[in-house]
């Protein structure tokens, strides 16, 4: 080309969440069922959405209202609607005014790394969500800025990495915390975010929360907002959406609060740009936020929730119980979310270990994907995964951290199925981990 295309540091953009099914359909094209653990869709793993909930949808669509513009911001009915949810907690209060939709919460995410200078760093959780991590690194022509998640320490965050991060590198303007977690699963207590509001405060700077998941959580856990720790002297930004809570993924359905514009004239310099981007796109979706309203204060939805909870917590200890003695892996318990990372013990991954593939044409596949260069041994273990149990999750390599390990979903609905595959699973570590002649299991 006569000149270059692309800016620095687009080439960072990497999401192998969605790109590990261009392999997996090379599979399903050879007339194999591919058990799909790679991304959080509810609806691809059975979830059927209550009757109720689609009555409200069906009623919208009839309506005539339903097939316009929204404003710019977001339908003002709805924006006191949320505003109101959050004020209940009886933290940061708000307006209409700071709430502001988006297409899905990837569109906001990507949104607000591009009006950031690019020398002001997000610094965000590792093993890091890859919207995140991938959007932060592109916008500074640099690899994701990211403190610790110690999978020795229920995933929580080792708050002296993130400390000195921040303390000697000035160029970090924001703290990004994902709560629950994406990808452990993990909720903070309240005592790290309140560390975290404490290293916000001595460097003054913006407090980010990805609280998409916030009302997923089960098994005796709850998960505390930013606007309940905050305090009313710290700019912040909480990330919310509908696709994993109604769910709705398809919607593409998200907003940001805004929480103390008035501490900080660069904030409020922020949130005012990105309002204004949304005015020049016009609006976001209007359907969905018309039911938003609608489905959230139906008297059936509380207990919806409470029961889908209540589904997921049961998943995850089938999780445990299978998994829990197998050798060579470590994990924590699932607090929220619909994930958990299971990690290979150092030293147990080599390059040498396969899984036995039969199909020839499979093996064509393997030996081409294995041929990638400097590949990580988890990396590695998916993809053999892949081609002989049809299995299709997600090495924790891609999630930006140094551990070895990979993701799965709890959202498989028939308890059975679930069950199955994850006693698969647990097959192929043993068979993997039991093919080197390098590697001696100690349990």
């Amino acid at each position: 080309m006569r000149q270059l295309l692309l800016r620095p540091g687009a080439e960072e953009l990497n999401y192998e969440i969605r790109g590990i099914v261009k392999k997996a359909r090379l599979i399903e094209e050879l007339g194999y069922d591919i058990t799909w653990e790679n991304i959080g869709d509810p609806i691809q793993k059975n979830n059927t959405i209550p009757v109720w909930m689609k009555e409200i949808v069906s009623d919208l669509v009839q309506d005539d209202h339903s097939y316009g513009y929204a404003d710019s911001k977001g339908m003002l009915a709805t924006r006191r609607f949320l505003a109101d949810l959050n004020n209940e907690k009886g933290g940061v209060k708000i307006g209409a005014e700071d709430v502001l939709f988006f297409n899905g919460l990837g569109d906001g995410i990507a949104k607000l790394y591009q009006f950031l200078t690019p020398t002001a760093r997000i610094i965000g959780p590792s093993p890091a969500y890859s919207t995140h991590s991938s959007a932060e690194a592109a916008h500074a022509n640099s690899a994701p800025l990211t403190y610790k998640l110690d999978p020795d320490n229920n995933w929580y965050p080792d708050m002296e990495d993130l400390y000195n991060k921040v303390k000697y590198n000035t160029s970090v303007v924001g703290i990004l915390i994902i709560n629950p977690d994406n990808p452990t699963g993990m909720v903070y207590p309240r005592e790290v975010l309140d560390r975290f509001v404490e290293i916000a405060r001595e460097f003054n700077l913006l407090l980010i929360a990805d609280e998409i998941y916030q009302n997923i959580t089960y098994n005796g856990y709850e998960a505390i907002s930013l606007a309940e720790i905050l305090g009313d002297d710290l700019p912040g930004i909480s990330l919310k959406g509908i696709s994993k809570e109604f769910p709705w993924p398809g919607s593409r359905c998200g907003w940001m609060e805004f929480y103390n514009k008035h501490t900080s004239e660069e904030f409020t310099k922020l949130c005012t740009t990105l309002e204004n981007a949304k005015m020049i796109e016009v609006c976001s979706t209007t359907l969905p936020q018309l039911a938003i309203p609608k489905i959230m204060s139906h008297p059936a939805y509380k207990e919806y929730r409470v029961t889908a909870n209540a589904a997921i917590g049961t998943r995850s200890r089938i999780m445990e119980e299978v998994l829990g003695n197998v050798a060579g892996i470590k994990f924590n318990k699932t607090k929220g979310a619909f994930y958990n990372t299971v990690i290979f013990d150092e030293g147990v991954l080599d390059e040498d270990q396969f899984l036995q593939v039969d199909d020839k044409a499979i093996k064509v596949h393997l030996a081409k994907w294995l041929e990638e260069k400097d590949m990580p041994n988890d990396k590695r273990f998916v993809y053999n995964l892949l081609a002989s149990e049809k299995i299709c999750v997600v090495p924790v390599s891609s999630f930006c951290s140094d551990l070895r390990g990979f993701r799965v979903t709890l959202l498989e609905e028939n308890e059975d199925v679930f069950r199955n595959t994850f006693e698969r699973l647990a097959s192929s570590i043993k068979a993997y981990l039991n093919s080197s002649k390098k590697v001696v299991l100690e349990k």
